[in-house]
């Protein structure tokens, strides 16, 4: 029997209107992979940022090595032996490699020292990475390395994981494991968060599974099925997507030949992009993080102001209009930045629903805002698509990220357009809320609507998608129906062949 290196006793964390955390109690061996399951809102995030001096609890203890641990901030944590990598990146991308590294070291060696010792412990688990590279050049795969690398050389004794293979192609994805897999044969035990159940029964031997708050089930991953894990976290039957048979109609939206150059100095240029949409379908855009993505989107949505006949919608050139000259039309568009972006953090959900709704939703009568109106949109956003929250009152920041993914993805929908261009659209969310999302998806182009979908969940894109196209380095590359494809044949396209 394994070592315990960390026993978690009753920890409770109350934040005003909801326990995060209701009496939570588990152990984790050395040497062990162990996963930290649940819905969105069952209390995982506050739980590993109590582990890492992040949040404080307000009862409850933990034991490192059979010695009490109380860390005050994450600095105390790291001195303890234990690091995290974080589902969003923390680098500046005008720094090297190195120069990130240091910053997150608390007494870094010489640069020439930390440069040797950070290609030793790169090469040693299988993660090369040059130490003098500008991190803004690096593709998302890379700057996971330079985070996994700068715990690394902590020598930790617990790695807390949280959505590590969200930006990666599956090809990195084996790759990520074998690190894993070498660091557990060393004895360092690893708490690892993801919503993808089929990793976690490859990876993981012990899960424990959080509900509202309150630990529910520990259990052996490799032993249940991902329906029956998925079921655990959700206490009760799990439905999933049922695609309906699709009928192409005409071309509603059309790239012809979209060119734009970076816009910033790290950013990704876009090559003669050309594709069409047809009513009553869901075109696949899959890619790698940093691809070009956000600048598909925001061209596609009027963010970004294009030649006017690069984009026609109904045969129609929009290139040169506005977001809201686009809604107007039925052209919606859900980011991937949920908070910043698609949603203002410190306004409340009303507000948020005015801000993308206010046309197609008549939320507004001869200049004068119908709060009344918006407030009942809201509260059918919440109702419909389950988004967790006090109510239509509450901060967009209050939300967990997985219930603002839920309520930005539900506001769109019931906008009920005639195109939506989505990307990440259950990036960060539960089994259950990612089956609701994807079938509130199909169930729009059911009705007639057209979605491009742009993601790097290729499960999804496979689910879901009549044709699928990949995105590399700015280029698309000609659409295929998705049946046609492998999962294999997909990562190769996301690595930039034929592309």
């Amino acid at each position: 029997m394994s070592q315990t290196l960390l026993q978690i006793q009753g920890l409770t964390k109350s934040y005003p209107g909801v326990t995060a955390n209701d009496n939570v109690s588990f152990k984790i061996k050395s040497g062990e992979i162990h996963a930290l399951l649940g819905e969105n809102g069952a209390g995982k995030s506050t739980l590993v940022k109590m582990i890492y001096g992040l949040v404080r609890p307000d009862k409850g203890n933990m034991k490192l090595d059979d010695e009490s641990f109380k860390p005050l901030e994450p600095r105390a944590a790291r001195a303890s032996g234990i690091a995290m990598v974080f589902q969003h990146f923390s680098l500046f991308e005008a720094l090297s490699v190195a120069e990130n590294i240091a910053l997150g070291m608390e007494n870094p060696p010489k640069s020439s020292a930390l440069s040797i010792r950070i290609t030793e412990v790169s090469l040693t688990y299988g993660l090369p990475l040059d130490p003098e590279r500008l991190v803004g050049d690096l593709s998302a795969g890379e700057r996971q390395r330079v985070e996994i690398i700068r715990c690394l050389l902590q020598e930790p004794k617990l790695l807390i994981m949280d959505e590590p293979t969200s930006v990666l192609t599956p090809q990195e994805v084996t790759t990520l494991f074998t690190t894993l897999k070498k660091l557990k044969s060393e004895g360092t035990s690893i708490l690892y968060i993801s919503h993808k159940l089929e990793e976690i029964r490859t990876l993981c031997e012990t899960a424990t599974i959080l509900r509202n708050g309150k630990k529910v089930a520990t259990c052996d991953p490799r032993q249940k099925s991902a329906r029956e894990l998925a079921e655990m976290m959700v206490g009760g039957t799990l439905n999933s997507a049922k695609p309906k048979k699709l009928k192409l109609g005409k071309v509603v939206l059309e790239a012809a030949g979209l060119s734009l150059p970076p816009q910033s100095a790290f950013g990704t240029s876009l090559k003669n992009i050309s594709f069409q949409l047809h009513q009553g379908e869901i075109l696949g855009i899959g890619g790698v993080a940093g691809n070009g993505q956000d600048e598909l989107l925001a061209c596609l949505s009027g963010e970004i102001l294009t030649t006017p006949n690069k984009i026609l919608f109904n045969s129609k050139p929009v290139g040169h209009m506005t977001p809201n000259e686009r809604r107007a039309l039925g052209v919606l568009a859900a980011p991937e930045e949920r908070l910043g972006h698609a949603a203002a953090p410190d306004m409340d959900l009303i507000e948020n629903s005015m801000l993308t709704a206010m046309v197609r939703k008549n939320l507004s009568n001869a200049g004068f805002l119908n709060w009344q109106r918006a407030k009942a949109f809201t509260q059918t956003i919440i109702d419909e698509f389950d988004v967790r929250t006090p109510g239509p009152q509450s901060i967009a920041r209050s939300l967990s990220g997985g219930n603002l993914q839920k309520y930005v993805i539900g506001r769109e929908v019931l906008q009920d357009p005639d195109v939506l261009i989505v990307n990440q659209p259950t990036w960060g969310v539960d089994a259950a809320a990612a089956a609701a999302i994807r079938q509130s998806l199909l169930d729009l182009v059911g009705k007639g609507a057209a979605i491009i979908v742009i993601s790097q969940d290729l499960d999804e894109l496979m689910e879901i998608s009549t044709r699928f196209s990949a995105l590399n380095n700015g280029k698309l590359s000609v659409a295929q129906p998705m049946a046609k494809f492998s999962l294999d044949e997909i990562g190769l396209l996301l690595g930039g062949a034929d592309a």
